[in-house]
């Protein structure tokens, strides 16, 4: 087990216009499951590829347990990288899969068995240890993917978007089983995922990357409660956090002809900077219908009945707000049972939280503490 280090590493691709990663700096603790996530082209992938070997680094610098990765060769590394396809050789039983690296690198028959043995009694494959690769479902193949990781004992796990092929509820069972086992075995792990849900269920911390560029790293309470900007905190959240331009009112901004509250500070950053229209950001929790014929004014467009919960998705008519492309703005409320509402309907707004998070028009970053 190690600690890693990204120093300002940067990794271009020949006759691209950018960097892929720009200058990335991550700190991550010895035994730390941490998750790269972020919208195709990010440069997630390419960080990861860049801590196995697998791309060059062409500035700056990574370190594993202290030591410059800097030229170093993938197999010299101590990594295991477990891929989103399995790469399993299908004329191999689960065990000889399982087994496979260690006899490339000289381990005896006996000590080759005992590693394997240990590894599927920690990921219930003992009794699929001699079946064909073929004969196995997509999460039982990603957990051979896994054994053949965790018999190497390696310094590191490196895994690129394993769960991707895999459907949804395999995908929220197998990534539980990952985390735990990752704390089980404590070494450290580096994550990649487009799917930010399996990003905050998944890791210690996440990264979020744009362009190349790390925008934050934190936990993911940190992430979803304090996003530094608008794109994070579009990002993190499903469904997406509620994001628009209002302008500035007393003591909040105004939405459809209502004020929708906003703290103290926050509104002293603007007035600072001497904003009169702000980017504001309101999870579909912290909004409700409602009772009183208060709040602000929509119409509905959408109903996404889920049982226990309902979001109501309602357009709001009001040329002085927008969406951050300029379009009109449609607000998402989340409402904890069945919602007395129909397409089409009139309905109202209120605000049943005051977290509402205020960013900057012109450069996205976030206003107050």
């Amino acid at each position: 087990m190690a600690s890693i280090t990204y120093d300002k590493a940067c990794c271009v691709y020949p006759g691209a216009d950018r960097l892929a990663v720009d200058s990335l700096d991550l700190d991550i603790a010895d035994g730390e499951f941490v998750v790269l996530v972020g919208p195709s082209g990010s440069g997630k992938s390419t960080a990861l590829r860049m801590l196995a070997g697998l791309e060059e680094i062409d500035s700056g610098a990574i370190t594993i347990g202290g030591t410059n990765m800097v030229g170093v060769a993938p197999k010299d590394r101590d990594i295991a990288m477990v891929f989103q396809n399995y790469a399993l050789y299908p004329n191999k039983t689960v065990g000889e899969n399982m087994g496979f690296a260690l006899k490339m690198r000289g381990f005896g028959v006996e000590e080759r068995k005992q590693k394997v043995a240990e590894a599927a009694k920690l990921l219930d494959l003992t009794d699929y240890l001699d079946r064909k690769p073929g004969k196995l479902s997509g999460g039982q193949r990603q957990r051979v993917a896994m054994g053949r990781a965790i018999v190497r004992e390696p310094q590191v796990f490196c895994m690129d978007e394993p769960l991707s092929n895999l459907d949804a509820k395999l995908r929220v069972q197998t990534r539980t089983q990952i985390a735990a086992l990752q704390r089980r075995l404590g070494t450290t792990t580096v994550y990649v995922t487009h799917d930010q849900v399996e990003a905050m269920t998944m890791g210690d911390r996440v990264a979020v990357l744009r362009d190349g560029k790390l925008q934050q790293f934190s936990t993911p309470t940190e992430l979803y409660d304090r996003p530094v900007n608008a794109f994070v905190a579009g990002f993190i959240g499903s469904p997406a956090m509620n994001l628009f331009s209002a302008p500035l009112t007393d003591g909040g901004v105004s939405v459809g002809g209502a004020t929708l509250a906003i703290e103290r500070t926050a509104l002293a950053a603007a007035d600072r900077a001497g904003a009169t229209e702000v980017l504001v950001g309101v999870r579909p929790e912290a909004l409700g219908l409602s009772d009183d014929g208060q709040g602000i004014p929509a119409t509905v467009a959408l109903l996404e009945e889920l049982g226990s919960e309902t979001y109501v998705y309602a357009t709001v008519d009001d040329h002085a707000v927008r969406t951050l492309d300029g379009g009109p703005v449609t607000l998402v409320a989340r409402t904890p049972h069945r919602a007395p509402a129909k397409l089409g309907e009139q309905v109202r707004f209120r605000q049943t939280d005051p977290t509402v998070h205020m960013f900057a028009a012109d450069t996205g970053a976030r206003l107050g503490d």
